[in-house]
């Protein structure tokens, strides 16, 4: 099994931002992921 980038709280923190009114492009942008990653 692949292990992830980022961590547990990191996942969380970003799900938190997009529900705060972000983007998902913004949000890829400024967290360094690619979009298919944060649909993941």
């Amino acid at each position: 099994m692949k292990r992830s980038r980022l961590s547990d709280e990191q996942i969380i923190g970003i799900l938190k931002e997009h529900q705060a009114g972000l983007g998902a492009k913004e949000l890829c942008c400024k967290h360094g992921i690619s979009d298919g990653i944060f649909y993941k």
